[in-house]
């Protein structure tokens, strides 16, 4: 039985969006799985939309393999409830999978199961997460991490990339990418997966300078210097910096290595290339130095996100 923890003001998506998820992956496999929503009350739970769920208490919980923990803004209330800190103990005690979903990684912190291991959560989260559970090893910038049966997952959406990653597990590849279709998904993300697209980091990522950006992520091999991009957007180099500073909050220099990072990390992921082909094609030219830009953004090499990602 899969488990669902929701409790008054979750994130509607953090419990529907794996739901729907292992429910086609039980009509692929012809092995369906019984879902439940659970809550420390039994009954109607509302959502911070206003839409309610109907959810069963912790008692007849006995048969479940898979717990995962919904987020929300009032995920406040099941981190100190006592009756749910209890039951999510016993859960993981069990050896069952016991995943989190956004802000619900704050339920397994404060259960105390996250000490020691690799946990994410919301990236808009991660400061007061940080802030508050320094034992826990905070990866902020993926999709979803895997520590032994802990599991979980950044914001919302990611619930479903988590959820396609046990499916993975329990069916197979070929039922995870069929699941992934079916619910219309550009491509089921691996685990290592940044949360977040760099051009979206910037103040106005679709401002004057959007069409000048998105041309400088085609042209990524190219030496893209302030003087070619001030020769692009017709500016002189001095208006140029100041404008592009003053509009996105960050240098043209800096802007152009956030997209070599994000591109270049897809490749690594995403292909067999070499290494130096992938620090060639995005610009980079010397492995060394995207080496080093990967360790400043992500606080590893390639090498160790191709690996992670592999394995995810």
């Amino acid at each position: 039985m899969i488990g669902i923890l929701i409790f008054p003001d979750f994130q509607l998506l953090d419990a529907a969006g794996p739901i729907a998820a292992f429910e086609i992956a039980a009509r692929f496999a012809n092995n369906a799985p019984v879902i439940r929503t659970l809550a420390v009350k039994a009954g109607p739970v509302r959502s911070s939309s206003g839409v309610e769920m109907l959810a069963r208490g912790f008692k007849p919980a006995t048969a479940i393999t898979t717990l995962i923990i919904a987020g929300g803004n009032g995920v406040r209330t099941p981190a100190n409830c006592p009756a749910t800190l209890s039951f999510v103990r016993r859960m993981a005690g069990r050896g069952i999978r016991v995943a989190s979903v956004c802000s619900g990684a704050y339920v397994l912190a404060e259960a105390g199961l996250l000490d020691g291991r690799r946990a994410t959560t919301h990236w808009q989260r991660t400061p007061h997460f940080v802030k508050t559970y320094p034992k826990i090893k905070l990866e902020p910038d993926q999709i979803f991490v895997r520590d032994g049966n802990i599991w979980s997952s950044a914001g919302i959406t990611a619930g479903i990339d988590l959820a396609l990653a046990m499916i993975t597990e329990d069916y197979g590849d070929e039922i995870a990418q069929n699941t992934a279709r079916q619910l219309v998904l550009y491509h089921r993300r691996s685990g290592g997966q940044s949360q977040f697209s760099s051009l979206l980091e910037l103040k106005t990522p679709n401002g004057r300078f959007g069409p000048l950006l998105a041309w400088a992520r085609e042209h990524l091999d190219a030496p893209l210097t302030v003087e070619d991009l001030a020769d692009k957007a017709g500016m002189s180099s001095r208006h140029f910096t100041r404008a592009f500073i003053a509009e996105t909050g960050t240098t043209p220099s800096k802007a152009v290595e956030r997209l070599r990072i994000e591109v270049a990390r897809q490749r690594v992921q995403s292909s067999g290339e070499a290494i130096e082909r992938v620090a060639e094609i995005t610009g980079f030219r010397d492995p060394e130095r995207m080496r080093r830009a990967f360790i400043r953004a992500f606080g590893q090499p390639p090498q160790s996100l191709r690996r992670a990602a592999r394995a995810g």
